[in-house]
């Protein structure tokens, strides 16, 4: 296999961390994104050997910018994982117009933000992998968490338009949707509703970050090649359709 660079945003903690962690393990050239926490992103680096880049996913330019700078670095990036994501819950009501922007942008403009800046690499390359990180919450609605509900079906929407213009290119583009995971995400859940959570997962858990990372990288493989257009979900039984 020819070594192949990695990007995943969100990269240096929770499910991210994961998926980049099993991603160098397989041998592909890893680099995490992250948005705030130097100390934590410097931490991970030490930890895993995985080299850091500091960049908005929210802001195109930045992602452009970001983009050129790990190609110019590392090579063509031609695996993409849009997993970096924020919650500003609360109902319609109370929901503010920021706290909708700010999740809509940060969920799913910065699918398209990075996909834009990472295709023509991969159109150079005649390969390309991308895998967008949906939820459970985009498939089946969530009580309070409209703007994060449509980030999330909408990037599901977009995978399969972009698996259909990407195949003449082998560019595949597929969507896991996880369920809940014990990330710091959900342990910020308040306890006695994440709880009642858990009774409706019909396997009686949360998953792990490394359930997710297998079917990313299961996605990422060169020979998935006829894996396009499809979401993957892996919520322990708490949605199925």
């Amino acid at each position: 296999m020819k070594k192949r660079t990695a990007v995943v945003t969100g990269g240096t903690r929770g499910i991210g961390r994961g998926i980049c962690e099993l991603l160098k393990e397989e041998g592909y050239d890893v680099v995490a994104g992250y948005a705030g926490n130097e100390e934590a992103a410097a931490k991970f680096s030490e930890e895993t050997g995985i080299e850091t880049h500091k960049w908005d996913v929210s802001d195109f330019n930045a992602c452009q910018e970001a983009i050129e700078a790990i190609s110019a670095s590392h090579g063509n990036p031609t695996i993409l994982v849009n997993n970096a994501g924020i919650t500003r819950d609360g109902t319609l009501k109370r929901m503010s117009y920021d706290d909708w922007m700010s999740v809509i942008q940060t969920n799913l403009t910065s699918v398209f933000n990075m996909c834009k800046g990472t295709w023509a690499h991969m159109v150079e390359e005649n390969f390309g992998r991308i895998v967008n990180i949906s939820s459970v919450n985009g498939q089946a609605g969530q009580y309070g968490q409209v703007n994060y509900c449509a980030a999330k079906a909408g990037v599901i929407g977009m995978t399969k338009a972009l698996a259909q213009e990407g195949a003449r290119f082998n560019i595949t583009a597929n969507t896991v949707a996880p369920g809940y995971v014990a990330t710091d995400m959900v342990a910020a859940v308040p306890e006695n509703i994440l709880e009642k959570i858990v009774a409706t997962i019909p396997v009686g858990r949360l998953g792990d970050a490394s359930e997710i990372a297998r079917a990313v990288w299961f996605l990422c493989r060169e020979d998935s090649k006829f894996v396009t257009g499809s979401t993957i979900s892996i919520n322990g039984g708490q949605h199925m359709y």
